[in-house]
């Protein structure tokens, strides 16, 4: 799954508008216009379609603008910078970031977030999922594949969508 997936996905599981988004990518500390959004946003049939490339910082930044949308602007802590730095480090750990991230801007809970992989078809346990939220670089961090990224934004779209 590519960025532009993720973002496509995670927007329909959320129901979240065009102008919604263009706001939360703001909030992550990146301009974009409404009409970037859809281009964005539009899947590419072949390479003539116009289709901006979301790269890592881009989906960082949107991941960041949507726990401050759900949740609220939080006041540095004294010594802290404003922005916080960019987590993606390389594209393997984005699945893993893409996870943390929605527990944090919809305040899910471990058991939440089991019942969202098992509504989507797939029994993960505790420690699986423990694994997949570790930082990177724990001696038990896990690797996020696309299977288990996937069917927790099915999951989320069965929740939030009905």
């Amino acid at each position: 799954m590519d960025n532009n997936d993720i973002l496509i996905r995670l927007r329909y599981a959320l129901e979240i508008k065009n102008k919604e988004v263009a706001e939360i990518f703001k909030l992550g500390g990146v301009d974009v216009t409404v009409p970037e959004v859809i281009m964005i946003l539009t899947k590419a049939d072949d390479e003539s379609d116009q289709q901006i490339k979301c790269n890592n910082n881009m989906l960082d930044s949107f991941l960041n603008g949507l726990i401050v949308f759900k949740r609220g602007k939080q006041e540095p802590k004294p010594g802290q910078s404003d922005t916080p730095e960019q987590s993606i480090k390389k594209s393997a750990n984005v699945n893993n970031l893409l996870l943390k991230k929605v527990k944090i801007a919809l305040a899910l809970t471990t058991e939440d977030m089991l019942d969202l992989f098992e509504q989507a078809g797939i029994t993960v346990t505790k420690g699986e999922l423990g694994a997949l939220l570790r930082k990177e670089g724990h001696k038990n961090y896990k690797e996020c594949g696309d299977k288990y990224a996937r069917n927790f934004l099915k999951g989320l779209a069965i929740k939030y969508r009905g």
